[in-house]
């Protein structure tokens, strides 16, 4: 866990509750001065959500109530724009506009970005806004994705943490099915072929 990340989630109360249960020694090194930061995304982590094609992302309104949505798209619409930057797409939906109202007051944002198959995981705090810049929609848009983009969401990263795969399920998509399923589906057109063919022999 990056130091960042630690000094924004280790509140006096996360502390207590850590010195309670006995886990406090276990991320005491979290937050020693010279423990690398982990705010700036590298490589690993690059890779990672340039391959994500959902996320969840957590706002807090007004009314003090965190608010999770799950945010989805083409494979990569979520961006990394410099190793602080992330950026999106912002698709119309059903114009509830929760999140985007909640920005316009509190601009922290929680991300969980999930790869089901390899049961890895990262969290990224972030400070969140909206742009109508057509230059930046323009990049972020996939013109083979058809829906509507509204706005862009920009992500400045405050810190993120690779989280621990324990106890997340493994899951997979078509898409990720695909390579399983078709030497199947070609086994089994032949296999309807050759019966055919043995059916059609036998009706002679």
């Amino acid at each position: 866990m990056a130091k960042t990340f630690a000094e924004l989630a280790f509140t006096p109360a996360v502390r207590e509750m850590q010195e309670k249960q006995g886990s406090a020694r276990i991320y005491d090194r979290m937050l020693d001065p010279d423990a690398a930061r982990g705010d700036r995304l590298g490589p690993d982590e690059v890779r990672f959500i340039g391959l994500r094609d959902g996320f969840y992302q957590a706002t807090v309104g007004e009314t003090g109530w965190p608010y999770v949505q799950f945010r989805g798209g083409p494979r990569g619409f979520l961006k990394v724009l410099d190793d602080k930057t992330i950026a999106y797409a912002d698709f119309r939906g059903n114009r509830q506009y929760i999140s985007d109202g909640n920005l316009k007051g509190d601009d922290r944002i929680a991300l969980i970005l999930v790869d089901y198959p390899n049961s890895a995981r990262i969290k990224i705090f972030g400070r969140a806004r909206l742009s109508d810049d057509p230059d930046l929609i323009a990049r972020l848009r996939d013109d083979g994705y058809r829906a509507r983009v509204e706005r862009a969401g920009v992500i400045t990263v405050e810190g993120f943490d690779w989280n621990c795969p324990q106890h997340l399920p493994v899951r997979l998509t078509v898409e990720e099915l695909e390579p399983v399923l078709a030497p199947i589906r070609k086994e089994l057109a032949d296999l309807k072929a050759e019966n055919a063919a043995l059916k059609a022999r036998l009706e002679k």
